[in-house]
């Protein structure tokens, strides 16, 4: 049994699907679970397992409990005779969106020295903006559906409908809509425009199907879900997707052939790449005509998609033993010695 650090909350519209993801963890972890949340203004708080809840958070109770501080090797709170210290084994990264899938905390556990399962930097860039999965993808050898990517500022003409608008760097289909014509495309363009300054446009496609895989590399091994195939309406909104945050049960197998299947793990091999080691990511697939086309990565998905594995536990810790090492770098000074023995003679 490990004590794992789940740190959540942070500064992000998802903010709240990070709480209720989180405490979702609660039934599918034994081991002793340190809850370290990060509220609206970046401080952190360590939250007894015992007590938490959703409405903590939305009451502001959480501020009863111990305030965190982070410094070398881990976060610390104040006690009578110096820091203390909060010891976990390692920590899991489950802040959705901003903070936690952008690389503000992969930078600060890798400054702070702190081991962690989720994404690195490299990997929050290429995940977190649409704009730039698709050339990411590319570059892998993996296809993406065409798109239109304009900013805030830009003419924007469409003139194929229906299409899909979406902010460039949001998930959980925040800001996401479907314009079927070019009078609703004014106010989709407005709520889009409300959560990020840059938003590409794609074609909608009739028919299309949608697959679900996760995975992780772990000791040079990958580790893969099974195929989930969602649950098919025109369009899952925010309130729709907020559900998959709380799952805990295992959701049933796509009922795929084994052709398509290693199709799919094939180009999942490619995205995850060397890129996003020490991360469970989940790619969503879309599949037209019998190919495989990356809509989406997701590095820090919901529930962690516990709900995917047979074995997410083993999973974890299995990742847990073999999350990537930083190059050690020496400061010898060497060069600066020579030029002051320079200066010298």
């Amino acid at each position: 049994m490990s004590k794992i650090g789940i740190v959540f909350g942070a500064k992000s519209f998802e903010h709240e699907i990070s709480i209720v993801s989180s405490i979702a963890l609660k039934k599918v972890l034994n081991d002793e679970l340190i809850y370290i949340f990060i509220d609206k203004n970046r401080e952190f708080y360590h939250i007894p397992t015992n007590k938490i809840n959703s409405k903590l958070f939305s009451s502001g109770e959480y501020k009863k409990f111990d305030k965190l501080h982070i410094n070398n090797g881990g976060f610390y709170k104040t006690a009578l005779f110096g820091d203390k210290k909060i010891e976990f084994d390692f920590a899991l990264n489950v802040t959705h969106g901003g903070d936690g899938e952008d690389g503000v905390l992969a930078s600060m556990f890798e400054f702070f020295g702190i081991p962690f399962i989720g994404p690195r930097v490299e990997a929050c860039v290429v995940s977190c903006n649409k704009h730039f999965t698709k050339n990411y993808a590319l570059s892998c050898g993996v296809k993406t559906l065409p798109s239109l990517h304009f900013t805030k500022n830009d003419k924007i003409e469409i003139d194929e409908f229906p299409c899909i608008v979406k902010p460039v760097r949001l998930g959980s289909s925040i800001g996401v809509a479907i314009v079927k014509s070019k009078e609703e495309l004014s106010y989709a363009l407005d709520i889009a425009f409300e959560f990020d300054n840059e938003i590409i446009v794609e074609s909608f496609i009739n028919n299309v199907k949608e697959y679900n895989l996760a995975g992780t590399k772990a000791n040079g091994e990958f580790i893969f879900s099974i195929v989930e195939e969602p649950k098919k309406e025109e369009f899952l909104d925010f309130d729709k997707k907020y559900l998959d945050f709380t799952r805990t049960e295992r959701v049933n197998e796509a009922e795929l052939s084994d052709v398509l299947v290693l199709k799919l793990q094939d180009n999942f091999t490619k995205i995850y790449n060397h890129t996003f080691e020490g991360s469970l990511i989940r790619c969503d697939f879309f599949v037209v005509d019998g190919e495989v086309y990356l809509n989406e990565i997701n590095p820090i998905p919901g529930s962690m998609a516990n709900y995917l594995f047979d074995d997410w536990a083993g999973t974890i810790h299995k990742l847990s033993r073999s999350l990537p090492k930083k190059q050690i770098i020496n400061i010898t000074y060497d060069y600066v010695n020579k030029i002051q023995a320079a200066k010298g003679k």
